[in-house]
């Protein structure tokens, strides 16, 4: 069984380029069939070297974690040989120009700006929270909790997305697709991983959902990247009923660790209704019925 932060102690690049390489499909990269027989599958070393112009030695020394860095364009090769998505290809870069053992952000969350929670309180009828970039719940408006769950009942440690997506049998439930959703989730935090290592919450959070949940041992394994954006889920909530619903997601220029996240319905739409009847359910709707 794979040890979910592994990949954190010290190899994650050699990991995560193993991981690609295994996905690259030999014969579409244009290899035939040699007879020889493959031992893993996906790309061979010697052929991942061969289409990105470098060394056997060099992918080598990189997967076995003897060398993390690399010029810009040995790793823009690397990635278009690995087919990288731009998500994937701004990961690899990070992991590459980290030094081993650095700590790119103090312990602990920012706070959240006053005029932000003010912003937050004036939007009635839109649910939105400010998120920290590993998905932890910092701020959220009446609109959020009578979609989502009642953020302010739980302890602070387990005010994250991510943890509640795994973990909250209740906030599990309302996800109208909810593999899709929990392998956005682990997506996303792998990201994060990546970008600040050694960050002790994410490692706490990273191993206490390795340790309780088998789906999440199995998606962490795979390696897959993905940063924030906007996305369409969709909700079944035990009040309103089916919801498919726009997440937005915006910077927050004077904390570039935070973002806010708005859930929109297309106008017009069944969507539109349902969320209004909620917010009006919980006594938040400043629109006419």
């Amino acid at each position: 069984m794979a040890d979910p932060d592994a990949s954190l102690s010290g190899n994650e690049l050699g990991d995560f380029l193993r991981a690609r390489r295994a996905e690259r499909d030999p014969h579409e990269a244009g290899f035939p069939d040699d007879g020889r027989l493959r031992r893993v599958p996906g790309l061979r070393r010697e052929e991942l070297a061969h289409l990105a112009h470098v060394s056997v030695d060099y992918v080598v020394r990189l997967e076995q974690g003897r060398t993390r860095r690399g010029s810009r364009a040995v790793l823009d090769a690397l990635a278009d040989a690995l087919h990288l998505a731009p998500d994937e290809r701004a990961y690899l870069f990070t992991l590459a120009e980290v030094a081993p053992g650095a700590s790119t952000r103090p312990p602990g969350r920012s706070e959240v700006a006053s005029r932000l929670r003010q912003l937050l309180d004036t939007m009635h009828d839109v649910p939105a929270m400010v998120l920290h970039r590993g998905m932890d719940v910092l701020a959220w408006n009446r609109a959020a909790t009578a979609l989502l769950t009642d953020f302010g009942a739980l302890p602070p440690a387990e005010r994250n997305l991510i943890r509640l997506t795994f973990l909250d049998a209740d906030f599990r439930a309302l996800y109208g697709d909810w593999p899709r959703a929990a392998r956005e989730c682990v997506a996303v935090l792998r990201m994060e991983a990546g970008r600040t290592p050694h960050d002790p919450a994410l490692d706490v959070l990273i191993a206490e959902l390795g340790a309780r949940d088998p789906d999440f041992r199995t998606w962490w394994a795979e390696h897959q990247v993905r940063g924030p954006r906007q996305l369409t889920k969709t909700y079944v909530h035990p009040v309103a009923g089916e919801l498919t619903l726009d997440v937005q997601q915006f910077t927050v220029d004077t904390h570039p660790d935070q973002f806010l996240v708005a859930y929109t319905a297309p106008p017009d739409s069944a969507s539109q209704e349902a969320l209004r009847f909620l917010l009006q359910w919980a006594g938040l709707s400043t629109q006419a019925g």
